[in-house]
């Protein structure tokens, strides 16, 4: 699996850098990226197959300027966002959006106690810690921390959703494996696998027994894509209302209590 390793130099940079603050913004006023980034958000999130009668607290792993928590907020759950650019987090606060954000590496760990998400998602993201960016960075290391630490913020049975662009099928093998050996359970689906240009792979791991069917559902554009086993309707964009009057501050509090 060391052939998996990507070295700074083919990739630009370490996304740090790579997204600074003139990347940042071409990035969020693109609107075929926020079309693309809308899109696979609202797809990771179906696959988490969260429920329909109350909302969720998710966590945005790589959420840059916030257009994956939008899905989020449409979605009517509440999320917490983490990612590595400053210039992103900076441009996520002035556009508002609900969510908090958190200025955090990833591949240290995920900073949140035991047991705090119903769900995670990723888009675009989980192939940079494949790079070696510093003299100091393993990416076997960086992963196994990730995954260790991101296994322990979620509640059990909860799922993780990342939408991932895999340099090589052995860099999709390295991921898989130091998930598989952090705890989780799931595997791959891949959505519209004969278009060169629709192809989208998403690595959907379960922390712990899931509530319901433990079954990965069947990727779109296939033959059987009517047959997801996790939800048997689709997000449609629309925004869920959400139950009750509280806020979003006061139900993460609620929530926080229930798990002291």
């Amino acid at each position: 699996l060391r052939e998996a390793v990507v070295s700074t130099q083919s990739t630009g940079g370490p996304p740090e850098l790579f997204y600074n603050e003139s990347e940042a913004i071409k990035y969020t006023n693109n609107s075929r990226i926020i079309e693309i980034q809308m899109s696979m958000s609202s797809r990771a999130i179906e696959l988490l197959n969260l429920p329909d009668d109350q909302p969720s607290f998710i966590l945005d792993v790589g959420c840059g300027s916030g257009l994956s928590g939008e899905g989020i907020t449409e979605a009517g759950h509440y999320w917490v966002g983490m990612d590595i650019s400053p210039s992103m987090l900076e441009i996520a606060v002035e556009r508002e959006t609900e969510g908090d954000v958190v200025l955090s590496d990833i591949g240290e760990g995920v900073p949140f106690r035991a047991g705090t998400f119903d769900g995670v998602i990723s888009i675009s993201v989980l192939q940079w810690l494949c790079n070696a960016d510093k003299v100091t960075h393993n990416p076997f290391k960086r992963l196994r921390r990730f995954f260790t630490m991101l296994y322990s913020s979620m509640r059990s049975g909860g799922r993780a959703v990342f939408q991932v662009y895999p340099e090589s099928p052995k860099q999709m093998e390295l991921i898989t494996e130091q998930a598989t050996r952090c705890g989780f359970t799931g595997g791959v689906v891949i959505d519209y696998p004969n278009s060169t240009k629709a192809k989208k792979i998403f690595l959907c791991l379960f922390a712990g027994t899931p509530v319901t069917s433990c079954q990965l559902p069947q990727g779109l554009g296939t033959e059987q894509e009517n047959t997801v086993q996790y939800s048997n309707d689709r997000f449609t964009g629309k925004k869920r209302k959400r139950t009750g009057d509280v806020t979003r501050r006061e139900w993460i509090q609620n929530k926080k209590q229930k798990m002291r």
